[in-house]
């Protein structure tokens, strides 16, 4: 199993770029981040950085959608940085939650979202693409061989079949095993109806992660405050799985749908933060279920059920009040537990030069 942080672009920029770092030296593989114009920094500037400052991390958006950048422009971005770097990057992409609403749109469709897939991971690769509209380019400079993977975000039953179909990759952002079953299941299952192999499709699952010293009820209690703005953020999605196809249990499972039914409104001012307002009707059942809480040993337990449902990677979700010590506690106990690749490095270019990154790792 591979591990991935996921941050959200927050200034100062050198707190993410130095978080990264210390992720990679204690083994995690990918480094993630939001992609959400008016509420965070620019991410492709700072995943330049976090690329040049780091070894073999590889870094992507989680995730960012069809709507706010033309699809020739994020296929340039992201063709740029792999010239730069290597292929060191991945395209997770949806339909746009807080990227397009704070902006006053709509999500985008996930016809939009397969084309975009479509034409982003070609134009990165170099092939010659047409936009959809029969206007045929390609970008002349990309590297001979150079490849960008393409992972789609998906919940409901359209957008799982959308990544069985036509995704490198599936992001179910949610650790319960129960629905990463059935979410997994209906992924490999649209695979093989659309001739791939199921086995081309890797599956990451993301969720925070909570690492306390022993299992009392304070330890908990603390944990679920600091991670209950996840259950928000997740249940914007399903209040829109909702409106679609009802909450009967029929379509999308109750499992998901039920907890979302004292929900009032969102404000995304507070979106992704520990804290969040808007999330006190989120239970303490779903908090457990959705994220990793507790010792050690419970994230492994875990984590390891997770890796037999065919979860390739774990990318930690990592807003809270304890960011340093839950990258270190992975690094020493979890990935080494679970197989994941602990080989130390040191930045390129050295720990420190001109232009490098402030602070402390």
């Amino acid at each position: 199993m591979d591990f991935g942080l996921v941050l959200q672009t927050d200034p100062p920029a050198d707190r993410v770029i130095d978080l990264m770092r210390r992720a990679e030296r204690n083994g995690f593989t990918h480094g993630w981040t939001f992609d959400s114009a008016v509420l965070w920094q620019e991410p492709f500037v700072i995943h330049s950085q976090i690329l040049a400052w780091t070894e073999r991390l590889v870094v992507g958006p989680m995730v960012t959608n069809p709507g706010t950048r033309t699809w020739e422009v994020t296929a340039s971005t992201f063709a740029t940085l792999n010239d730069m770097y290597g292929d060191r990057t991945v395209c997770g992409i949806g339909r746009g939650d807080s990227a397009m609403r704070v902006a006053g749109r709509k999500p985008n469709t996930l016809a939009a979202v397969a084309e975009a897939m479509r034409v982003i991971r070609s134009l990165a690769s170099g092939e010659e693409t047409d936009l959809g509209d029969g206007t045929v380019i390609r970008i002349p400079w990309v590297r001979p061989g150079s490849r960008l993977p393409v992972w789609m975000a998906a919940y409901g039953p359209k957008a799982l079949r959308t990544a069985g179909e036509k995704a490198d990759g599936f992001i179910l952002q949610l650790a319960d095993p129960h629905l990463t079953e059935y979410m997994v299941n209906a992924v490999r299952q649209a695979a093989r109806e659309a001739g791939r192999d199921p086995a081309e499709v890797t599956v990451c699952v993301a969720a925070p992660a909570y690492v306390t010293d022993d299992e009392s009820p304070e330890a908990l209690a603390h944990a679920r405050e600091q991670c209950r703005w996840f259950g928000g953020m997740v249940g914007n999605h399903v209040a829109d799985l909702v409106a679609r196809y009802g909450a009967d249990g029929s379509v999308v499972p109750h499992e998901l749908t039920d907890y979302v039914r004292s929900r009032q409104g969102y404000d995304y001012a507070h979106h992704g933060r520990s804290g969040n307002p808007d999330t006190a009707f989120v239970p303490d059942e779903i908090v457990d279920r959705f994220c990793v809480l507790g010792t050690v040993e419970r994230h492994v337990e875990k984590l390891a059920a997770l890796r037999d449902l065919g979860v390739d990677q774990f990318a930690v979700y990592d807003m809270h009040d304890a960011q340093e010590k839950v990258v270190d506690a992975y690094g020493a106990h979890v990935i080494p537990a679970l197989g994941g690749d602990r080989d130390r490095g040191t930045p390129r270019g050295g720990d420190r030069g001109p232009g490098a990154p402030r602070g402390g790792a």
